[in-house]
């Protein structure tokens, strides 16, 4: 089981609201560079978004560090659409993932 802290919290609400802006700009970029259609470019895009910031509000429950990890992997995922998202996927992902092991790290030294 996930142990939620306060900083574990405030470190991932900030990676997931950073990759927000960027897979919401995904979406021009998509239609614009890459001929993805629209409608696609749209529900990938600002749904990625959205649900990136339905997870910063539910970061004080465990089971929202999961579905975190999974928006990761469908980051990267979106780089069929738009290559460069495989970078940013992966930058986001390192992201997450350090966020989530340096505040357990500094907040269990903290508390001794």
């Amino acid at each position: 089981m996930i142990t939620v802290t306060p900083g574990m919290r405030r470190l991932c609400a900030s990676v997931l609201g950073m990759e927000a802006i960027v897979v919401g700009l995904f979406t021009p970029v998509a239609i614009n560079t890459q001929g993805v259609e629209p409608a696609v470019a749209a529900t990938v895009g600002l749904g990625l978004a959205l649900l990136c910031v339905l997870v910063i509000g539910l970061l004080r429950r465990p089971f929202a560090y999961i579905v975190g990890s999974l928006i990761q992997l469908l980051a990267i995922a979106s780089g069929f659409m738009v290559p460069t998202m495989f970078l940013l996927g992966v930058i986001f992902a390192a992201l997450w993932i350090t966020a989530i092991f340096v505040a357990r790290r500094v907040e269990g030294v903290t508390s001794r």
